[in-house]
């Protein structure tokens, strides 16, 4: 589930759900939508997050461990608003890109 809080200053993004192994994860960033890199806490495999808005329905994220990025992506919301697709990038073996897309329903 995720959840985005608006604030004044700045959104909050929480992230709370199963891994694989089914155990609980949970992450939350504060920040802007402005492609700053804002700290990430409770995610084992990055520190840092920064959101772009490029349009109304459209945001580019990216994910930094030490600096260094660990995972770029976007988030499409639907015109309906009723659901977003996810689609993530991070490096895989032998510098193959891992793809993968998830869709989720506005609950």
């Amino acid at each position: 589930m995720v959840v985005y809080e608006p604030g004044f200053f700045k959104v909050k993004v929480t992230v709370s759900g199963v891994d694989a192994k089914g155990k609980p994860t949970h992450s939350v960033w504060e920040g802007n939508f402005d492609g700053k890199d804002y700290a990430l806490t409770g995610d084992p495999d990055a520190d840092a997050r920064s959101y772009t808005k490029m349009n109304d329905h459209n945001l580019n994220f990216a994910e930094k461990k030490g600096g260094k990025v660990a995972l770029t992506g976007t988030i499409a919301i639907a015109p309906d608003g009723k659901s977003r697709t996810v689609t993530t990038w991070m490096p895989g073996k032998k510098g193959k890109k891992i793809r993968n897309v998830a869709v989720y329903d506005k609950a």
